[in-house]
């Protein structure tokens, strides 16, 4: 994709209101880009957040195993890492950047206006400065802008020669990313701002089943019978002999014994 004109030699962007789907900026001696501008969202937008049970903070045995394998993934990555052949680490490398073509850069304003557009991945910082600042009023276009993104607070200016000389996939913003304009309200063309739709909102999530409570097991419940009852009562040894006359104590032997005589 060729470079983007310089933000002075900008024009103001030609929208095609008639068309459906994303807009269009059009740009001297380049094909016109399609792109979204979102309008700022509302309370009533967003979803109630789902409440979560305490079931949902008590990691699983999954989860644990996960853990521990992402672990052990990272432990041999830092282990065998740099024995890797530079030719390994080049392919690897390519089929990354091969795997996502495009960016998609969305950049809010302090209102929340936010516009959207996809970037080849091989673009620099400056092609989306250049698209901002078409998209701007002519009031707004003299201005000096900072795209930043946070937390924590990372400036791309165009002036940094470690942010203009990278692309945007070096600047790790493949696949997607969000960057913050600094000047409020967003001073759009009012042709752009026409066109704003609705951000979509993202489904609620399903709320989890709960499970009924167990009910008590036999064994269970006998227990408990027998705690609430204060404890288990011995059966005598001579009941369970099947004896139906308990057995004499010492004393009554010797009582007998001397009766006899």
């Amino acid at each position: 994709m060729a470079s983007p004109s310089p933000p002075s030699a900008v024009s103001p962007p030609i929208t095609d209101a008639g068309s459906p789907g994303p807009s269009a900026v059009q740009q001297p001696g380049t094909p016109a880009v399609e792109f979204k501008v979102y309008r700022p969202p509302t309370a009533l937008d967003a979803p109630p957040p789902p409440t979560l049970s305490d079931d949902y903070f008590t990691p699983t045995t999954a989860d644990i195993r996960s853990r521990q394998a992402e672990l052990q993934a990272r432990r041999v990555a830092l282990t065998d890492r740099p024995l890797e052949l530079k030719a390994t680490r080049e392919v690897a490398e390519k089929a990354r950047r091969e795997r996502w073509p495009e960016t998609r850069i969305r950049v809010k304003f302090p209102d929340q206006t936010m516009l959207e557009r996809k970037f080849p991945s091989t673009d620099k910082i400056r092609s989306v400065y250049a698209f901002v600042r078409a998209c701007l009023t002519d009031e707004a276009k003299p201005i000096k802008f900072i795209l930043y993104q946070s937390p924590p607070k990372r400036d791309l200016k165009v002036s940094d020669p470690n942010v203009r000389d990278q692309t945007l996939y070096d600047l790790h913003l493949t696949p997607s990313s969000s960057m913050n304009h600094d000047q409020a309200p967003a001073p759009l063309l009012p042709s752009i701002l026409e066109q704003a739709i609705d951000i979509p909102v993202p489904p609620a999530a399903p709320a989890e089943p709960t499970s009924p409570p167990k009910s008590p097991t036999p064994a269970a419940s006998s227990a408990g019978s027998r705690n609430n009852d204060g404890g288990e009562k011995k059966i005598p040894k001579w009941l369970k002999l099947g004896k139906t006359n308990p057995p004499r104590t010492h004393r009554e032997v010797n009582s007998q014994t001397q009766a006899c005589y």
